[in-house]
């Protein structure tokens, strides 16, 4: 009995892949979108020490902010313009689905079909932004409390960093849409799933310099692993 590889094998036809040119637009869609998406994880916002900041970092990089700039595939720790990532988008998401189940008004929405679901991922689309605003102000008034990270600290950086930020979250959350409406795949996981995939190498080679110090118990990074 052949193997699920070999019947996989078998069952590819490059000649037809050829011909599916809808396909492969929609692939190539999807590659550049996140190609763009990784370029703009290495731009920094403005106003900030880009080595007084990776100083900074560095003390706090365990617990939540590392699983943050793991999520966003560095950008954290680049303090870029994609670091707020799709973070606010997701807990929004989150939020407006348990909202349905005990909002009357959201809960009749949700039971119109596809007009009650473009009107709900409308309000998804207006928190997503409120809860950018807010963490991306909490991000600006962190920054400024730290020693030597801003070059230029007030009203000015305050506000450049809150459009930068919340730019940076509103264009990924678009971004997203269109990948999953002219691209392969959910557009949302498939930059979530970039973002881990780009930064698992460097998280490899510290969790195993880690072991060889003795600082991390290896059975503890296998279980991890698996």
């Amino acid at each position: 009995m052949a193997s699920a590889a070999e019947q996989l094998a078998a069952n590819i036809n490059f000649a037809a892949f050829a011909k599916a040119t809808e396909l492969q637009k929609r692939i190539w869609y999807t590659i550049i979108a996140l190609i763009v998406y990784r370029i703009g994880t290495f731009i920094p916002i403005p106003g900030i020490d880009p080595t007084a900041f990776a100083n900074a970092f560095q003390q706090q990089a365990g617990g939540i902010l590392g699983m943050f700039n793991t999520f966003s595939g560095g950008a954290v720790e680049r303090m870029a313009v994609f670091a707020l990532n799709v973070m606010p988008y997701i807990s929004a998401s989150i939020i407006m689905q348990l909202m349905a189940t005990s909002i009357p008004s959201l809960e009749r929405l949700k039971k119109e079909g596809e007009v009650g679901r473009k009107q709900i991922n409308q309000y998804t689309r207006y928190l997503t932004l409120l809860l950018a605003v807010v963490q991306s102000y909490g991000i600006a008034m962190g920054l400024q409390g730290s020693q030597g990270v801003v070059t230029n600290p007030g009203i000015f950086f305050v506000a450049s960093t809150v459009i930068t930020l919340t730019g940076g979250t509103m264009f990924l959350m678009w971004l997203g849409e269109q990948m999953t409406a002219r691209g392969v795949g959910n557009g949302i996981s498939l930059i979530i799933f970039a973002g881990i995939v780009a930064d698992l190498p460097r998280v490899i080679m510290q969790s195993l310099a880690l072991a060889r110090t003795g600082d991390v118990n290896p059975f503890a990074i296998f279980a991890i692993a698996a």
